[in-house]
């Protein structure tokens, strides 16, 4: 098992002095064990008690792969005709009455079935220090999320071949959902964006059957999966000669994303990076049309902790990862978006997303 990490969470439990703690979100049953697997409706849980070696419950159907992939070596498991929590009440620590839970994931039924089950005296939200360890990225998490920012820039070169006028918005998302498989990745990160023209001033919009014109802005948000790991990318092109106003809009962004990339490095407050892009973009007259926050952190979520916008005061540290992703976006004109994957360094930062920002022609 990753000692380190399960040394933080006995520490944690013996601070808290509570009994154990079940850990039931996928992701960080893999964060912790390397058993990643997607038990649908069924339970899965990481049972780890402040005493002893922890128990990795699974489906039985389950056990073959778990006891391949995973560092914890006690698994039990539970068939598709037995109650899973009575298998959790046998597995916990006998007359348990502390239990942490990550009450952010579990639903009410679960969280209920829980209570039933184990009847402790008290149930604490361990929420945050799972989230305060994913917070910075060891040396091979960084690794294994450059390769999933390599695939997604290949992915994002193969897919742009794909573009010409005529050519719908979903037959490019198509051809970037294919290229991401075939590239080696998991699948998408989320869902593909590809928005032309007007489209592209909806910062979350959805792609259709809205054809690629001459002389319009084409904007693509795509991020992908790879061992678990997730990248993010936007870039936006022009397809064929764009107006005066496309071109302004496109360099105060441009100009905005490298102010606050400039900005990162350990002891800068994340407010400080949204501040340094919202204050540029608001001098170039376009402050109404950046309505989001500039970014968020990235890992084993695409969307993770923190968020980075201009109340938090928040420092940063090396090892965070984050992305920087500033945009303007004016109703029926067309809209802007630069973003990219950054990591803190010990002595600054490292932009992890290398695919041209420079305004660039296609189609």
């Amino acid at each position: 098992m990753t000692s380190s990490r399960f040394d933080r969470l006995y520490t944690y439990l013996n601070e808290q002095q509570v009994d154990a703690m079940l850990i039931t979100l996928p992701k960080h049953v893999y964060y912790l064990t390397g058993f990643l697997s997607d038990p649908h409706e069924r339970f899965l849980g990481l049972v780890v008690p402040r005493e002893g070696e922890p128990t990795l419950i699974v489906p039985a159907l389950d056990r073959e792969a778990a006891e391949a992939a995973s560092s914890v070596k006690q698994i039990a498991t539970h068939t598709d005709t037995e109650n899973p929590y009575d298998v959790l009440r046998r597995t916990l620590p006998a007359g348990t009455k502390v239990l942490g839970l990550e009450k952010g994931h579990l639903t009410v039924n679960r969280y209920e079935a829980i209570l039933e089950s184990i009847g402790a005296d008290r149930y604490v939200d361990i929420d945050a220090v799972l989230r305060d360890m994913r917070l910075l990225k060891t040396p091979e998490e960084v690794a294994v999320i450059k390769r999933a920012v390599a695939i997604v820039e290949d992915v994002l070169r193969a897919g742009l071949k794909k573009v010409a006028v005529g050519v719908s918005e979903i037959e490019i998302v198509a051809e970037l959902e294919y290229q991401m498989k075939k590239l080696g990745a998991e699948g998408p990160s989320f869902s593909t964006m590809v928005l032309a023209g007007e489209n592209s001033a909806l910062p979350h919009g959805n792609p259709g059957e809205r054809k690629i014109q001459a002389g319009e802005l084409l904007l693509f948000d795509l991020g992908v999966y790879v061992d678990g790991y997730a990248s993010d990318i936007t870039r936006t092109f022009a397809v064929g000669e764009l107006s005066d106003k496309q071109k302004e809009i496109y360099q105060a962004v441009l100009d905005a994303n490298l102010k606050a990339i400039e900005r990162v490095q350990p002891g800068a407050t994340l407010a400080s990076l949204d501040q340094a892009a919202r204050e540029h973009i608001t001098a170039k007259g376009y402050g109404e049309y950046f309505m989001h926050r500039l970014g968020h952190g990235m890992g084993l979520d695409v969307h993770e902790y923190p968020s980075v916008h201009g109340q938090n005061q928040e420092t940063l540290r090396a090892g965070m990862v984050f992305t920087i992703e500033p945009g303007i976006y004016l109703p029926g004109v067309g809209g802007v978006r630069i973003e990219d994957d950054v990591l803190v360094t010990e002595n600054g930062v490292e932009v992890l997303t290398t695919f041209p920002k420079e305004l660039t022609v296609i189609g």
